[in-house]
């Protein structure tokens, strides 16, 4: 970053701190994502955002997308984009500041790693957006508001609802239609009039592995899409009545585009589906497919190629300007950037924004090891491949601390910085993977010596060979590489549950006052 940068960045946040402005429009590091689906020709490709947006529930208002999707353990918590055509997202909040109901979401007893929030659903209604989730152990929540950006409120229903698909017919009555993909019975709850309670509750149809039901009408005809994971493909059944009978037909896999979606319609008639689809270390992504219909049946693709995801094709909707979600950071914001989320919930004692105007400054936690240190700030790696670069200063580190930047996953290779007990800086790489007896750290190389001062911190993903490279340069333009290829992983068993991301930590073993000053973070690509 240039003189000249760094002091337009400092002047911002000096102005935002003597206006107690919430944030700062200008950023000096434009976002740089890294895939654009857009190709300004009138034709996308699949998938419009490469990168970690699992379990979709897409709905539109007017003229406006809505897309919820699983977040786990990251804070804040259930990610909510906009679009204007379904190719262009931005986000547009997160529904959880901080998740509630179990102490393991703050990181204590080991955390609750592949738990959390996941499966939301999204509805409309007499002016309120509602989503239902169940979190894992817990009973399902409505959550509602008069905007998308919030605030929330939330009421708790009785029971665990598994999956939940939230469904408001044309006359206001709700419904939740939820099955296990264990069993595959699926069960409908009907809500009372403020979505508050259940007090009804009945199965309405067997569906062999299914789960993730979601619930639309067309006409006189209501369908009910459910994935089946065991086969990583996607259902469809029909019926005149919500009790049914229900008639089901396979739809798409993974082969073919997907195993979790179901559809919305267009502002101007016609049907677009969404489905999410198992796409290696990167995670699950959300592909987006035009949709036909013969027999009052959907067909995913077109007439001259039915019954799959197209690779590109056609935009739903002309005319829309391009809109993508940040991911470079000069941190000169009082607010931290959308993009951003917590590993559990931060300690919020431990990070600051102002303290130092211009930086993220992480303060050391107390753990002993990485997967259990607080304050790890991530964003989600995005495909093919994507570089992120953080600039560090080292001035404020203490003997023992453990600070830098890495991939967050199965596979948790890292750059870590320290001050040795007689006051030196040292650089080493390590890979963390997690496993079910628990995280097994391999040191990678021996540790160099470094100044503590600036250091640049780069990590490359290739989710086309599943395999990182980390690299670190004192001046930012020559880089020194760590010897080899890093591995990255997608898994829901022993690792997170979702694709790999950036992240940058620091903690102690024994605690103390040391902190890392993040100057910047830029993703570009590689």
């Amino acid at each position: 970053m240039t003189a000249t940068i760094k002091a337009a960045k400092l002047l911002r946040a000096t102005l935002a701190s003597v206006l107690g402005l919430a944030t700062v429009a200008v950023a000096t590091t434009a976002p740089a994502q890294v895939w654009r689906a857009d190709s300004g020709h009138g034709t996308y490709s699949n998938p419009p955002l490469n990168a970690d947006y699992p379990d979709p529930d897409i709905i539109r208002v007017g003229e406006d997308f809505y897309f919820a999707s699983t977040t786990f353990l990251n804070t804040p918590g259930l990610v909510i984009l906009h679009s204007k055509d379904l190719v262009n997202w931005d986000i547009a909040s997160h529904v959880m500041p901080r998740l509630t109901g179990n102490p393991k979401y703050d990181l204590v007893d080991g955390g609750d790693y592949r738990h959390g929030v996941y499966a939301p659903s999204l509805r409309h209604h007499n002016g309120r957006f509602y989503i239902a989730v169940t979190p894992v152990g817990g009973k399902t929540r409505i959550y509602s508001a008069a905007k998308i950006s919030g605030p929330w409120t939330m009421r708790e229903l009785d029971r665990e609802a598994f999956d939940p698909g939230l469904f408001i017919d044309t006359d206001g009555k709700a419904y939740i239609a939820t099955s296990i993909g264990s069993n595959g019975t699926i069960t409908l709850l009907s809500l009372n009039a403020d979505l508050s309670a259940v007090v009804d509750a009945k199965v309405v149809h067997f569906n062999k592995g299914a789960e993730g039901s979601k619930l639309i009408r067309r006409g006189d005809w209501y369908y009910l899409f459910n994935a089946i994971p065991s086969r990583l493909g996607l259902t469809v059944s029909r019926a005149r009545s919500l009790t049914g009978p229900w008639e089901t037909r396979p739809q798409i896999d993974d082969t073919t585009g997907g195993h979790q979606g179901a559809l919305v319609d267009l502002p101007g008639g016609g049907w677009y589906g969404f489905v999410m689809r198992d796409a290696g270390a990167v995670g699950r992504v959300t592909n987006i497919s035009p949709v036909f219909w013969q027999d009052d049946w959907p067909v995913w693709g077109t007439p001259d190629a039915p019954g799959r995801v197209p690779a590109t094709a056609a935009k739903p909707i002309l005319g829309k300007p391009f809109k993508e979600p940040p991911s470079s950071d000069d941190f000169s914001g009082r607010a931290l950037g959308r993009q951003w989320q917590w590993n559990h919930n931060p300690d919020d004692r431990r990070w600051s924004l102002t303290e130092r105007p211009g930086f993220m400054r992480l303060k050391v936690t107390t753990s002993d090891g990485f997967w259990t240190a607080r304050n790890t700030l991530v964003q989600k790696g995005q495909g093919p491949r994507s570089r992120g670069v953080a600039k560090l200063d080292l001035r404020g580190l203490a003997a023992g601390d453990e600070c830098g930047l890495g991939t967050f996953g199965k596979y948790s290779s890292q750059l870590v910085v320290t001050r040795t007990a007689d006051g030196l800086g040292a650089i080493s790489a390590r890979v963390i993977e997690s496993t079910t007896q628990g995280p097994k750290t391999t040191p990678w190389g021996a540790a160099r010596p470094i100044p503590l001062a600036d250091l640049w911190l780069s990590v490359t993903m290739d989710f086309t060979t599943d395999k990182s490279a980390l690299s670190y340069s004192l001046d930012g333009k020559t880089w020194t590489a760590t010897q080899g290829d890093f591995p990255l992983a997608f898994d829901w068993r022993t690792g997170t549950f979702q694709g790999e991301q950036y992240g940058l930590f620091c903690y102690n073993p024994n605690g103390g006052d040391g902190r890392l000053d993040i100057d910047s973070f830029t993703l570009e690509k590689p």
